[in-house]
């Protein structure tokens, strides 16, 4: 570690990095290096690098040797820039400490304002600036931050000290207090702090430093961040990074702001500039939400209905330079930026840029627009959705013409409608999701603490905050409808109920949330599903230009087909021919066949299913028209068909005329201790090939009528599951070809069809050369392969696979996205081993991992041929597959 540089400088128009250094530096620190040397107005500061946080959690929460001393040079450079010192009670240096990791985590980790603030420089801050009422509303501000981040005294504490002041002295807001009652408050604050930590509150600058940068690194492992990274998949292993920067302020008076802006609308992609601002405020009083901020532009406040003035009525001069700062920001890092900053007495000064988080529907639109623009290329249009997001872009809508109860309106946050019961508190919302029920959580503001309460929701409603609250901000991202700051919303103490005009809502009544509009209505309003056309199949023609991987669906049904071609499947890559035998009419039929002790009975049982499975495939190929169907022959323990009822026995006896007390001993010893491993798939087929012949026979005799009335090309893809042996897979592939010919010479009919097999053991991966002698296709079905390989069941492990993703024992649920140290490997194995056979075996994967971006990336990777998912994530595949093979290079 000798020589390691752990401090960065930037400020006063240069830096000691850019924005390249984001992995280094953190986001916010890389971004912050990057407008300096672009000759922005950012206040001095430096930015201690995630090395060191690293190395603080290597070290046992230590701080690694050297960086006390960069610390405190950097802390002199600041201090010359602005003609202050650190810890000096005539002229004080007063700094902010943040975190900022390499991804955008917005409220997850924390901030301290302020900093370097005590009894005494308080008062060289008061004379610098003239006005001792804004010097003691900021020491305020920094005890309560400092005590709640560093210190572990709840910031209720602070409010509950605040708010029975204004009430005993008649004050409505926070900037109604003079500099005497804040001295009063601060006397509650400091004493506060004692009674709870039994010492007084730290006046050392250097403490307070070193507290606070230790506090913020601890809190890249507090409960919030590691909730936030699960949910967004951010590696623990990246740490983060802190800034120290000279403060600036935007509470100094009428002629001092904060505010949040957008260059472009995060909830639409309107080319339009976007944000909200308070007067006489700190940063974090507009994304707390304690205080409803003031819109932008004059535009925005007229489509409100507010009467507050914009920023660019209210300070005209530096609204004119921030306009200039945006597309300058816009401009240099091509992409739509989220800005914070301050005026200080009038000058504006930059805190911050990031990519702004947006919602699917507005980086859809930006990505379009800004490649008509001329700013991008098509390519990096298809690079800039997140393609996990297109989710958002299949939520329904309010059906405009479904009467509708309106109970409030608020700020259109995050789009999307849902309904659902209404509850007040992010636990018993998380509980009553996990029991299946749909919640609507219902806050006066969240917090990050509301975090797993607000992924549980469908929905969420906030009385306070603007449309950059925490609770906005992560509703977006989440794509979650939201509706913040309504104001008229009133929550009873006992969280049981609310209030809104003269109506009260109880908990567990149901509303209907419209995140686009800003509504809450009472009941539920019927919503409508999305078009998809536009911007949206405009990218998707983009996307199919760039992929190599073709991408099928899942699909059993007519339906499900239909819905598959419309977003844009190229084939069926699996179709479980099981889901159709449990449908009402025919599971008798199933249950004679499974039941019967001689091939005769089972035969007669598979007559009555034949023309049931014929029509269920000409279904299927009619819609496909030509394209390629691969159809999985019945796979399932044969528990899962087994009559359990009494009732159950007694219709299967008399369809099958069996004696029902036969019929019970005989379901009774069908019966398995491991059905997942028993007797399923090809191994069903070796004991009664005549099941597997039947429906051979259903598939070619669909196949050559269709043909024959469309005039399209029908190939069907026959495929054998649960093959562990090459003898196996030969022992059903020459009942199937026996079958095949036999049709064909019955119809007369010229038709291609294959003959293949999942891949889903351990073993036919490793002996996939033996296998593709007999195999054209392999399809890897990764959903049993991940449980064969991990000895994990996928129905049973949603017990525990909480404790291991909590414990970093698995950085993913490998039932989500494929494992490439295990799973992915006997993958490549098969995949390798397969051509080496059979240089022409087409390769796909149909298990749930076909529509994971992450997991298309690794199939992308390897080489496959197709992905297959659920016809709902086509769109989503789709996209994956050209931003993986843009990524691994070539279009």
């Amino acid at each position: 570690m000798a020589g390691q540089k752990w401090v960065y400088s930037f400020g006063a128009g240069a830096a000691d990095g850019d924005a390249s250094k984001k992995n280094l530096l953190g986001g916010k620190g890389a971004n912050l290096a990057e407008m300096s040397s672009l000759g922005l107005p950012v206040p001095p500061g430096f930015t201690i690098s995630t090395d060191v946080c690293t190395a603080f959690y290597d070290n046992n929460r230590n701080f690694p040797d050297g960086l006390k001393t960069e610390v405190d040079t950097a802390l002199g450079a600041v201090g010359a820039h602005v003609d202050r010192v650190f810890g000096d009670s005539q002229k004080p240096l007063l700094v902010s400490v943040r975190s900022g990791a390499r991804a955008s985590m917005p409220g997850m980790m924390d901030t301290v304002l302020n900093l370097g603030l005590n009894d005494q420089t308080v008062q060289g801050l008061a004379a610098l600036a003239g006005d001792e009422r804004f010097a003691y509303d900021s020491y305020r501000r920094f005890i309560q931050m400092y005590a709640d981040v560093v210190l572990g005294v709840d910031h209720h504490e602070f409010e509950e000290i605040l708010e029975t002041f204004k009430e005993e002295n008649d004050y409505l807001l926070d900037t109604d207090l003079t500099a005497a009652d804040w001295k009063t408050v601060i006397a509650g604050y400091k004493q506060a702090v004692e009674a709870k930590r039994g010492e007084p509150f730290p006046q050392d600058p250097n403490e307070q430093l070193w507290g606070a940068i230790g506090a913020v690194f601890s809190s890249w492992r507090n409960e919030r961040a590691n909730t936030y990274r699960r949910l967004h998949n951010i590696p623990e292993s990246w740490g983060t990074a802190v800034n120290v920067q000279a403060m600036v302020f935007g509470n100094m008076g009428e002629t001092s702001a904060t505010g949040v802006a957008f260059t472009r609308d995060p909830s639409t992609g309107e080319n339009e500039y976007y944000g909200e601002f308070l007067i006489n405020a700190q940063g974090e009083d507009v994304v707390a939400g304690i205080r409803t901020p003031q819109p932008l532009t004059t535009r925005a406040k007229e489509a409100m209905g507010e009467t507050e003035p914009s920023l660019e009525e209210a300070m005209p001069n530096a609204y004119d330079e921030l306009i200039a700062v945006f597309d300058k920001l816009e401009n240099h890092y091509r992409d739509m930026q989220d800005i914070e900053f301050t005026i200080q007495d009038k000058k504006l000064w930059m805190l911050q840029t990031r990519n702004g988080k947006r919602t699917a529907k507005a980086a859809l639109k930006i990505a379009v627009d800004m490649c008509a623009e001329g700013l991008i290329s098509e390519e990096e249009a298809v690079c800039r959705v997140d393609a996990h997001s297109l989710d958002q872009l299949l939520h329904p809508t309010l059906d405009p013409d479904a009467p509708r109860d309106l109970l409030l309106t608020g700020l259109p946050a995050s789009p999307g409608a849902a309904s659902g019961e209404v509850v007040f508190n992010s636990d018993e919302a998380e509980r009553l999701a996990q029991e299946g029920r749909k919640v609507i959580l219902v806050r006066v503001e969240t917090s990050p603490e509301d975090i797993h309460g607000m992924h549980a929701a469908q929905a969420i409603v906030t009385a306070r905050g603007g449309m950059t609250s925490h609770a906005a901000v992560v509703a977006r991202g989440m794509g979650r409808p939201c509706v913040c700051g309504a104001g008229d919303l009133k929550i009873d103490r006992d969280g049981q109920e609310f209030t809104v005009t003269g109506r009260t809502v109880k908990k567990g009544d149901i509303v209907t949330v419209d995140g686009a509009a800003g509504k809450l209505f009472a009941g539920a309003v019927p919503t409508l599903q999305p078009e998809l056309s536009g911007d949206f199949a405009k990218l998707m023609e983009w996307a199919d230009k760039g992929r190599r991987l073709r991408v099928r669906a899942n699909a059993e049904t007519p339906h499900d087909a239909r819905v598959a071609r419309e977003f844009g499947a190229e084939g069926i890559g699996l179709c479980r021919t099981e889901h159709m035998f449990f449908e009402a009419d025919r599971i008798v039929a199933v249950r004679e066949m499974i039941l019967a002790e001689e091939e005769s009975g089972r035969r007669s049982a598979l007559e009555k299913l034949l023309p049931m499975q014929r029509s269920d495939f000409e279904g299927i190929f009619k819609v496909m028209a030509g394209l390629p169907v691969t159809i999985r022959l019945l796979d399932p323990p044969l528990h899962e068909f087994l009559p359990h009822s009494d009732e159950e026995i007694e219709e299967v006896a008399s369809a099958s005329g069996m004696d029902p007390e036969k019929l019970k001993d005989r379901a009774h010893k069908l019966q398995e201790f491991n059905p997942m491993l028993g007797h399923r798939g090809c191994r069903l087929g070796v004991s009664y090939p005549e099941i597997y012949e039947m429906q051979a026979r259903a598939i070619m005799e669909a196949a050559c009528a269709v043909a024959a009335e469309t005039g399209e090309m029908v190939t069907p893809e026959i495929m054998i599951p649960l093959v562990a042996k090459r003898e196996e897979l030969a022992f059903l592939k020459r009942r199937v070809d026996a079958v095949a010919e036999t049709v064909l010479r019955e119809t007369g009919a010229k038709l291609e069809y294959m003959v293949g097999t999942m891949i889903e053991l351990p073993r036919a991966a490793l002996t996939a050369d033996e296998i593709a002698h007999e195999a054209a296709f392999f399809s890897f079905g990764t959903n049993d392969l991940t449980q064969t390989t991990f000895g994990l069941s996928r129905d049973d492990s949603a017990s525990f696979l909480p404790d291991y993703l909590r414990r970093n024992i698995f950085e993913r649920d490998p039932f989500v996205t494929l494992d490439p140290d295990g799973v992915g490997v006997l993958v490549e194995i098969a995949a390798e081993r397969g051509r080496k056979t059979r240089s022409d075996i087409k390769l796909g994967i149909c298990g749930e991992h076909g529509g994971d971006p992450d997991s298309i990336r690794f199939v992308e990777g390897i080489g496959l041929d197709y992905v297959s998912c659920s016809p709902y994530r086509t769109p989503i595949a789709r996209l994956a597959a050209a931003q993986a093979k843009l990524e691994k290079g070539g279009g």
